[in-house]
């Protein structure tokens, strides 16, 4: 089990969420990408989409399955990793850098402080196993 990273945010859909001054920038963990398997595809919205909290925002296609990517916060879509449509293989070498999915403006800051921090999402994921 890797290293969560103790500064981001993180859903109970196993997205991460990194507050970059008014933006955050949001991916799937490093537990998500090892559940799926190799990742073949990635979905993502098209900048200026707006995304709300908890409905899809995107997919992730493995050899294994099809797996939506549900928004952790409501915003609108400011950037998107294009470098995942030509290696959708970062999200499993790189889940915490390379492969960060989309920027996103939140319409509400306040929804982060709602998202579990590393120890509480380490401890849902441990009672999962």
């Amino acid at each position: 089990m890797s290293k969560l990273p103790k500064e981001l945010k993180y859903s109970e859909e196993h997205e991460w969420v990194k507050t970059e001054g008014d933006k955050v920038r949001i991916g799937i963990t490093d537990f998500a990408q090892s559940e799926l398997g190799d990742i073949v595809f990635v979905e993502l919205p098209e900048v200026g989409d707006e995304i709300e909290a908890d409905e899809p925002f995107g997919s992730v296609e493995s050899v294994k399955t099809v797996s939506e990517l549900y928004a952790p916060i409501n915003g609108r879509v400011v950037e998107v990793n294009e470098d995942l449509d030509d290696s959708p293989e970062f999200v499993n070498e790189s889940p915490y850098e390379k492969a960060w999915m989309i920027v996103v403006e939140p319409t509400n800051s306040g929804e982060i402080d709602k998202l579990m921090s590393a120890e509480e999402y380490s401890e849902m994921i441990n009672e999962e196993d």
